[in-house]
C-alpha cells in the first residue's frame, strides 16, 4: 500500500479525495513541485521547497501548513511507504472557492511513488525532438498547467518522437518538464536566461559547471540551437539527458556528446555527496 497526505491525514493512495468544487479542478488552478529521493533521501529539498512556497504565493494561493510542517510531513511519508528510490509530489490547490474563480484558502497534497531514472543506454542514445511555438503563462511558476505539452503528445506520437522544444520569437525557452542547455562550438555551455521555469537540476549544474567550461545564461535563438555542439535536457527525473535530433536535424554526432558526459558524471557525483552526508538523514 502506498500512501497518500492530503491536508491533514495519510489516506491510502486509492482513498486519498478533494471535493469537485476545488478551483485545481474547476479551473485547473494549482501549483506543485517534484523530487526524487535517492535511498530515502530527500535530495535537493530546500530548493523544491522554495520554489513550490514561491509558486503558491504568486499565484496567491495559502498553502495550509508551514513549511516546517511541510518538511515533517514528508519525512513522515518517506518512512511510511518505504520507497527508498520514488519521487515525491507536492500540490497546492485554489482550494474550495465558493464563486469557483477566487482563490482560497488551498488544499496541500502530497504523493510518493516509486521512480526509475533513464539508464545508460537511454542516455547513450539521447532523445529526438521538435520545436513548437508557444509560451507558457507566467513561466517562472510551477503551475499543474500542462495543457499545451498533453495536446502535443498526439503529434509526437506520430512523429516518432521524444518530446517539444518551446520557443517564441525565435528564440528557446524549455521543454513542457524541463530546462535545456546547449555547448555552443566554441565549448561554451549556454541555457536560457528569460521566460522559464527556474529548474533545480539546472540551478546545480550552473553552479559547478563553471569549474568545467564557461558558462553562460543569455538568449538563444533556433539557428543557434541547431548549430550547437551538444545540447541536453535537464529535469529532475531525467538528471540530464543528451538531445540528438532537433526538427530532423542532427546534433553532432548523433550520441551523447563528451561535455555533456562530464556534466553528467559531476552531477552524480553531487547527489551523492549530498545523499551520503551525516545531516541528510536529520
Amino acid at each position: 500500500m502506498i500512501w497518500t497526505f492530503v491536508n491533514n491525514t495519510f489516506e491510502p493512495e486509492e482513498k486519498a479525495t478533494l471535493q469537485t468544487g476545488d478551483l485545481a479542478l474547476q479551473r485547473g488552478y494549482a501549483v506543485f513541485d517534484y523530487f526524487r529521493t535517492v535511498d530515502h533521501v530527500p535530495l535537493f529539498l530546500e530548493d523544491y521547497l522554495d520554489r513550490f512556497f514561491h509558486s503558491a504565493q504568486t499565484l496567491f494561493i495559502t498553502i495550509p501548513h508551514t513549511r516546517s510542517q511541510v518538511r515533517a510531513i514528508i519525512a513522515e511519508l518517506i518512512k511510511k511507504n518505504n520507497l527508498p528510490e520514488s519521487g515525491i509530489r507536492m500540490i497546492a490547490t485554489g482550494g474550495y472557492s465558493p464563486d469557483s474563480y477566487t482563490p482560497v484558502q488551498g488544499n496541500l497534497i502530497l504523493q510518493q511513488q516509486p521512480l526509475q531514472l533513464p539508464d545508460m543506454a537511454r542516455f547513450e542514445r539521447g532523445i529526438r525532438i521538435m520545436t513548437y511555438a508557444y509560451q507558457r503563462d507566467l513561466p517562472a511558476v510551477k503551475s499543474i498547467n500542462y495543457l499545451m505539452g498533453i495536446w502535443l503528445q498526439k503529434q509526437l506520437t506520430e512523429k516518432g518522437l521524444d518530446d517539444v522544444l518551446y520557443v517564441q520569437n525565435d528564440l528557446i525557452s524549455e521543454f513542457p518538464r524541463a530546462n535545456i542547455f546547449i555547448i555552443t562550438n566554441g565549448g561554451t555551455l549556454v541555457t536560457p536566461a528569460h521566460n522559464v521555469l527556474a529548474g533545480i537540476t539546472r540551478k546545480k549544474i550552473l553552479e559547478f559547471a563553471g569549474a568545467l567550461l564557461p558558462v553562460e545564461t543569455r538568449d538563444i535563438s533556433v539557428a543557434e540551437l541547431k548549430n550547437a555542439a551538444e545540447v541536453f535536457m535537464t529535469s529532475t527525473t531525467k538528471r540530464i539527458l543528451p538531445v540528438t535530433e532537433i526538427d530532423g536535424i542532427r546534433i553532432g554526432s548523433g550520441t551523447a556528446g563528451p561535455l555533456t558526459r562530464q556534466l553528467q558524471e559531476q552531477f552524480i557525483r553531487l547527489q551523492e555527496s549530498v545523499t551520503t552526508a551525516p545531516y541528510s538523514r536529520a
